[in-house]
């Protein structure tokens, strides 16, 4: 992983044909989906969480841990696949992250994350789809 990749410039119309509602929201709007919904929480097998527009590997399960949240949490990314803004929505200044090829918004980085790291990756469940060991990543989708 972490493999160099193309970056994929789509309009916005062309994802929302391609997604759901609550993932395009989540993806595109910077929307969040609430708490505890998300299957992903419960996903517990080895494997692979890709980005839910384009398919770009973001994090590998051996990387998520239960965060009490009710958000996939994750204490490292796939080195190169995501990017990193300042988000200044809220009173204090926060780090949003996103998919490095169609800049998707997966959600923010905090610094409460268990070793080796520190920080966590709190994803929401539906900017992801998961592919268990064993399985074909599918192709990333142009």
């Amino acid at each position: 992983m972490g493999e160099m990749f193309e970056k994929l410039d789509k309009q916005k119309t062309e994802w929302q044909t391609l997604l759901p509602d609550d993932s395009y929201a989540v993806l595109f709007n910077e929307a969040t989906e609430p708490a505890g919904t998300s299957a992903l929480n419960d996903e517990k097998r080895e494997g692979t969480f890709i980005c839910a527009a384009c398919y770009l590997p973001l994090f590998e399960s051996t990387t998520k841990y239960n965060s009490g949240t009710g958000w996939p949490s994750f204490f490292d990314a796939i080195p190169s696949h995501v990017g990193t803004n300042t988000d200044f929505k809220l009173l204090l200044p926060r780090t949003e992250y996103h998919c490095a090829r169609c800049g998707g918004h997966q959600g923010h980085i905090f610094k409460d994350g268990p070793a080796p790291t520190g920080q966590r990756y709190c994803n929401n469940g539906v900017a992801l789809k998961f592919v268990p060991s064993g399985e074909d990543l599918p192709p990333l989708r142009s």
